[in-house]
Parts: structure tokens; sequence; C-alpha cells
């Protein structure tokens, strides 16, 4: 299919985004949608110091979340690929998922073969979901078409029911045109969910990226429909900021989106809080 025109201004989005969170804070009840928050929330450790005992205290922590939240859990856990197996024997029977990320993440700067060799590990492993990010270099220079076909290609290696979640890392690509465009491209190549950021640079996920990329999303599934679900990830300091892109989710796209099959976000710092406002 082909995209229509996208016209906005990035001054029309910001007064845009203010009128959706004046419209859904004051229309939203408050509490539903921190539930649904935390049942979207991929709990997530990526540092370099991760290793076996804090993937296990890290599990441990996401079935605790399960027993003391009368019956609402995390859909997922994100880590790094050596630990997708520990977390998969960590996680049986709880009904959490085990998502890590690839494709040479956060920079996206490694060959293409070694890219498939390393997603086909975390594969091979038991990863449920697999988060790529895209290669923004070759993105910024303006090979579309090699961007697309490396997404279509990992596409094939991540077979249902392996979910495939693609990070355009919007603080990168800056431009309303170019978040647009690689939405597309994700989405055309096969992309299960497309999500904003890797939450390892300066600017993360903003409200606007998340319009174009909810705007897009809406725009292929009234084409085709087909729903592709959206992340936010990165930049979430506050619960404030989680439900910012509840609104412009269920503004955008609407309730059928919001739940973990098509809503998922990144802001692990923010669980224990919300659960916190939850128990009151």
């Amino acid at each position: 299919m082909n995209f229509g025109p996208y016209n906005y201004t990035e001054e029309e989005l910001q007064g845009r985004i203010a009128q959706i969170i004046e419209k859904q804070s004051k229309s939203c009840d408050r509490r539903e949608a921190l539930k649904t928050i935390f049942q979207s929330i991929d709990f997530t450790t990526l540092e370099a110091f991760d290793n076996a005992k804090k993937i296990e205290d890290f599990c441990a922590k996401a079935i605790d979340f399960q027993k003391n939240s009368k019956g609402i859990s995390v859909p997922a856990i994100c880590i790094y690929s050596p630990f997708v197996k520990q977390a998969k024997g960590l996680l049986k029977g709880s009904g959490i998922k085990v998502a890590t990320v690839a494709c040479c993440f956060p920079s996206g700067q490694m060959p293409f073969e070694l890219k498939k060799k390393e997603v086909q590990y975390c594969v091979e492993q038991g990863a449920d979901e697999v988060d790529m990010v895209i290669s923004r270099g070759t993105f910024l220079a303006g090979n579309y078409d090699e961007v697309y076909n490396e997404i279509q290609a990992i596409r094939e290696i991540c077979k249902a029911p392996v979910h495939l979640k693609v990070i355009l890392e919007t603080g990168e690509l800056k431009t309303v045109e170019n978040i647009r465009k690689a939405s597309e491209l994700a989405i055309l190549a096969g992309a299960d969910f497309i999500k904003t950021s890797t939450g390892k640079i300066a600017v993360n996920a903003t409200p606007m990226a998340a319009v174009i990329m909810c705007d897009t999303i809406k725009e292929y599934f009234e084409t085709t429909g087909q729903m592709i679900g959206f992340k936010p990830a990165g930049g979430m300091s506050t619960i404030e900021d989680a439900l910012t892109y509840y609104y412009i989710v269920k503004d955008v796209l609407g309730e059928k989106w919001l739940n973990k099959n098509y809503f998922r976000v990144g802001t692990s710092r923010l669980a224990g809080k919300v659960m916190e406002e939850l128990n009151q």
C-alpha cells in the first residue's frame, strides 16, 4: 500500500497533543488507565553489569508483582540475549513473556549477516519477542530499501508466534518526515509493533513521535484491517508521562489498542510507583 501525505508541522502536532491531553485527562478513569499501563509495561533491565544473579532477582521481582497486585501482571520482561534461556526457565508457568533486544542494540551498527545470526540465536534460546533496532545511519543516508529489506529479513527469522518489535530510535530521526517514513517502512516490512526508542540516548519517547507513529498505524489499519502495536519507551520519569501515551493511544487508535497485545510501555522505573498508587 501507499501511505498518504503527512503534512502536520511540529507546531500543529504540539497543539494537537495539548488538546488530546486536556480531553482525555478529563474523561479517562485514572485508576483504569493505570491498571492498563501496568499490564502493558515491558519490565526491562538492559545494563552492561547484568548477570545471572541479577536476572534471577529480576524475574523474582516480576513474579512478586503478580502476587502483590491482585491478579494483574506485567506482560513481559526485556533482557539481553545471553539470559533468555535462564529467564524462560525462571518464568515458566507465570504467563510472563521473555523479550530480548537485537540487531546490535542500541546502535544498530553491525554487518547484517551478523545481525541475522544474533536474531536466530535469540529465537533458538526461546525468546517470545524480539525488539530489533533499525540502522539509523542507513536510514538517514536515504537508503530506505536497505532498511526495509533488513526488517523483512529479520521478520522471516522471527516467525509466529515470536513477535517482532521494531525500534525506530525517533530521537535520532528527529523530523516529522523521518519518523513517518520509518514507521511506514517498519509496518510494511512486517513489524508486529513499532517502538519509539532504545532508552539509551538523550531524547527517547516524545508525544510528538507517538502521535506520528499512531497516525501511521491508524492509516494502515483503515486500509488493511490489520492492527499494529505501539510501544513508547524511555524518557518517562513520572506517572503523568506514562498517562500521556495512554491518552494518545486512546484518542488516536481507540480502546481496542489499550491492551498488552497492541500497547506496551517501556518504563520499568515507574512500575513500582504505578503499583503503589493502584494499591492505595
